[in-house]
């Protein structure tokens, strides 16, 4: 498997990250307005161009409007809102292996874009005699010929090359996206491993790494520990029950130190590449802090990378507890992730222990699951099953009819479904067969993909 080139969109607020990534993942995943800072929702998703795949990240903008609890709204010079863009840029360049630095052509040059600027210029690092990862200045909002004239000018910031563009119209685009692939290292194929990869995954400071090296201390790990595979993500194999297993833990085994201020949003970037490599991802959330939007947002790139999960629930010997708070926590976190209702929570202590044991066991089961396979018999028993338990949708007098179906890959499960038109499928029905199909078989921790296909 391939390891695809991960696209950090970096710049002070509302310079059009969003609109940019939008157009880029050729959907509408971010939220776009004017307001500076309103990147609440997905901010990560795959592009393609010229026949090459990458993963784009937006990273929002540092809102200097945002109030905290007990202090003053940031200015765009105050030192918070420095050390954010600070934060949010080094991350980028560290992670990232191409930057697209926005700036704003109606705006013109910013002490911001200044400062975002020269963060950028310090923290690139060199390879091979050129500084990397590379970064490509966009200058968005360039709707005019007057406008893109105005590009020049950002030659002041020392970012070479201004790459004037219109991200909501798509102009200029193809030159940008032309030179940027072209940038991207050999997309080398990873080494046949065919051990149990379980990655552990996270918002900073939910106890990752306190986890791995819980999960190392069990008498049943045999452990010879090879550091560096993906950046900072450090791979650990051991032998489990007789299985070969690699861990992959993206905060760095048995390292300490504070977490860097103003990342947690942007960690999804130390998360994608583990995600990727996974069979298996434990989705660590803190109990002191509950559910985030961190969280929910790691989650969805686990579920759109269609790799199984477990959640842990760490630190709950910190939760002041009585006998409905892990129904109410549970009840919480089913809410937040509503999308991948079939994972199961384990409520754990990576410091005194509570649990730990089952994270293994629980781990190579959700695996298990992700290998089964039904029968064709079985697939079929289940369409017939669920087409007279709940009539399917139709659209202008026609309905959907399902005919038969079978399985053709594990790994994740994938079934393919044989009917008249797959255009009259409503997304709540394909929810419902999903249920059905898990009612015979749970799939424990796995997504399970449903395609339809015409019959000739």
């Amino acid at each position: 498997m391939k390891t695809k080139p991960i696209v950090a969109l970096v710049g002070r607020p509302n310079v059009g990250k969003s609109t940019l990534f939008n157009r880029l993942a050729g959907e509408q995943l971010a939220i776009v307005d004017a307001t500076p800072g309103t990147t609440r929702d997905r901010i990560f998703s795959s592009a393609e161009w010229n026949g090459l795949e990458f993963d784009i990240v937006d990273t929002g903008g540092i809102d200097p409007s945002t109030s905290r609890a007990g202090r003053e709204p940031l200015s765009i010079g105050s030192a918070d809102f420095i050390e954010g863009i600070r934060a949010q840029a080094e991350l980028a360049i560290k992670e990232a292996d191409a930057v697209l630095f926005l700036v704003d052509a109606i705006s013109g040059v910013t002490p911001a874009d200044r400062e975002v600027a020269e963060i950028l210029r310090k923290s690139q690092t060199m390879r091979e005699g050129k500084p990397w990862p590379p970064i490509f200045l966009v200058v968005n909002k360039a709707d005019s010929q007057n406008l893109r004239e105005n590009a020049p000018a950002f030659y002041e910031l020392g970012m070479g090359e201004p790459y004037a563009i219109s991200a909501l119209h798509g102009t200029g685009t193809g030159d940008l996206l032309d030179d940027l692939v072209a940038s991207f290292p050999p997309q080398e194929e990873e080494e046949e491993d065919d051990s149990i990869k379980i990655a552990i995954v996270g918002k900073p400071n939910a106890g990752k790494s306190s986890l791995l090296n819980r999960i190392l201390g069990e008498e049943r790990a045999l452990v010879s520990p090879i550091p560096g595979t993906t950046r900072d993500a450090i791979d650990t194999p051991l032998v489990y029950d007789g299985l070969k297993v690699t861990l992959i833990d993206t905060a760095g085994i048995r390292r300490r130190g504070k977490v860097e201020p103003g990342v947690e949003k942007y960690s999804v970037l130390r998360s994608m590449r583990a995600i990727e490599r996974s069979d298996v991802v434990l989705l660590v959330i803190d109990a002191t802090s509950g559910i985030t939007a961190q969280d929910t947002h790691i989650a969805g790139y686990i579920m759109d990378a269609w790799k199984s999960t477990v959640v842990l629930v760490n630190k709950w010997d910190l939760v002041e507890k009585d006998n409905q708070t892990m129904q109410m926590y549970t009840r919480k976190i089913r809410e937040e992730l509503n999308f991948m209702d079939y994972v199961p929570i384990l409520f754990i202590s990576a410091k005194t222990g509570q649990r730990v044991d089952q994270v293994m066991p629980l781990a190579l089961r959700v695996q298990e699951e992700r290998l089964a396979r039904l029968t064709t018999g079985q697939v079929n028993r289940i369409i017939q099953e669920a087409q007279s338990l709940h009539a399917p949708p139709s659209k202008g007098g026609r309905a959907l009819h399902i005919y038969y179906g079978t399985q053709v890959r594990s790994d994740p499960p994938t079934f393919l479904l044989f009917c008249n038109d797959p255009s009259l499928a409503h997304f709540s029905y394909m929810r419902f067969l999903e249920n059905i199909f898990r009612k015979e078989y749970p799939f424990t921790g796995t997504p399970i993909r449903l395609v339809l296909k015409a019959r000739r």
